[in-house]
Protein backbone atom coordinates (compact mmCIF):
# COMPACT_ATOMS: atom_id res chain seq x y z
CA UNK A 1 0.00 0.00 0.00
CA UNK A 2 1.13 3.57 -0.94
CA UNK A 3 1.56 5.92 1.77
CA UNK A 4 1.46 9.48 1.61
CA UNK A 5 4.41 11.54 2.18
CA UNK A 6 4.01 14.14 4.61
CA UNK A 7 7.37 16.39 4.85
CA UNK A 8 9.74 15.49 1.72
CA UNK A 9 12.36 15.85 4.09
CA UNK A 10 11.18 12.40 5.49
CA UNK A 11 12.28 10.35 1.92
CA UNK A 12 15.44 11.47 0.09
CA UNK A 13 15.11 12.17 -3.49
CA UNK A 14 17.27 9.62 -4.82
CA UNK A 15 17.47 7.17 -7.75
CA UNK A 16 15.17 3.86 -6.23
CA UNK A 17 16.34 1.09 -6.05
CA UNK A 18 15.16 -1.99 -7.76
CA UNK A 19 11.59 -3.22 -6.46
CA UNK A 20 11.22 0.42 -4.61
CA UNK A 21 7.99 1.70 -5.03
CA UNK A 22 8.27 4.97 -6.24
CA UNK A 23 5.69 7.30 -3.54
CA UNK A 24 7.23 11.09 -4.20
CA UNK A 25 7.35 10.96 -8.24
CA UNK A 26 6.82 14.67 -7.71
CA UNK A 27 9.94 15.45 -6.08
CA UNK A 28 13.05 15.57 -7.84
CA UNK A 29 15.59 13.45 -8.29
CA UNK A 30 19.42 13.92 -6.64
CA UNK A 31 21.93 14.41 -9.10
CA UNK A 32 24.76 11.92 -9.67
CA UNK A 33 27.67 11.90 -11.38
CA UNK A 34 28.03 10.40 -15.06
CA UNK A 35 29.94 7.02 -15.43
CA UNK A 36 33.29 7.56 -15.76
CA UNK A 37 34.93 6.30 -18.72
CA UNK A 38 33.26 6.82 -21.66
CA UNK A 39 34.08 8.72 -24.97
CA UNK A 40 34.06 12.31 -24.77
CA UNK A 41 31.56 12.39 -27.63
CA UNK A 42 28.63 10.09 -25.22
CA UNK A 43 28.67 13.22 -22.38
CA UNK A 44 28.34 15.47 -25.50
CA UNK A 45 25.75 13.66 -26.78
CA UNK A 46 24.24 13.02 -23.73
CA UNK A 47 23.97 16.09 -22.29
CA UNK A 48 22.52 17.35 -25.81
CA UNK A 49 19.49 14.54 -25.64
CA UNK A 50 18.93 15.57 -21.61
CA UNK A 51 18.77 19.59 -22.86
CA UNK A 52 16.55 18.40 -25.81
CA UNK A 53 14.49 16.37 -23.46
CA UNK A 54 13.88 19.30 -21.82
CA UNK A 55 13.15 22.18 -23.98
CA UNK A 56 10.87 19.45 -25.81
CA UNK A 57 8.47 19.43 -22.42
CA UNK A 58 8.56 22.87 -22.09
CA UNK A 59 7.39 23.14 -25.84
CA UNK A 60 4.52 20.99 -25.26
CA UNK A 61 3.81 22.28 -21.92
CA UNK A 62 3.33 26.15 -23.80
CA UNK A 63 0.70 24.46 -26.17
CA UNK A 64 3.13 23.47 -29.15
CA UNK A 65 1.73 19.81 -29.89
CA UNK A 66 4.02 18.82 -33.15
CA UNK A 67 7.22 20.06 -35.00
CA UNK A 68 4.89 22.14 -37.53
CA UNK A 69 4.45 24.45 -34.11
CA UNK A 70 8.34 25.38 -33.69
CA UNK A 71 11.20 26.86 -35.21
CA UNK A 72 14.60 27.49 -33.75
CA UNK A 73 13.56 31.03 -32.82
CA UNK A 74 10.56 29.36 -30.49
CA UNK A 75 12.90 26.65 -29.05
CA UNK A 76 15.57 29.32 -28.37
CA UNK A 77 12.57 31.65 -26.97
CA UNK A 78 11.89 28.84 -24.25
CA UNK A 79 15.28 27.89 -23.27
CA UNK A 80 15.21 31.59 -21.68
CA UNK A 81 12.04 30.46 -20.11
CA UNK A 82 13.98 27.20 -18.96
CA UNK A 83 17.35 28.48 -17.79
CA UNK A 84 19.28 26.49 -20.00
CA UNK A 85 21.51 27.64 -22.71
CA UNK A 86 20.85 28.53 -26.04
CA UNK A 87 20.75 25.61 -28.27
CA UNK A 88 22.32 24.79 -31.24
CA UNK A 89 20.82 23.97 -34.55
CA UNK A 90 21.55 20.46 -34.53
CA UNK A 91 19.98 20.65 -30.80
CA UNK A 92 17.24 22.38 -32.05
CA UNK A 93 16.60 19.47 -34.77
CA UNK A 94 16.70 17.16 -31.78
CA UNK A 95 13.94 18.89 -29.89
CA UNK A 96 11.86 18.40 -32.91
CA UNK A 97 12.30 14.70 -34.13
CA UNK A 98 11.53 14.40 -30.30
CA UNK A 99 8.20 15.96 -30.92
CA UNK A 100 7.60 13.65 -33.50
CA UNK A 101 8.28 10.46 -32.30
CA UNK A 102 4.92 8.29 -32.26
CA UNK A 103 5.67 6.06 -28.95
Amino acid sequence: MLTAVTNLADKAAGVPRKGEVIDHAWAPLSKQPLPAGRPRSWYISHNRRLKAMRLAIALLDSGAFGPEHTTNDRIREISDVVGVHRPSDATCRMVRRMMQAQR
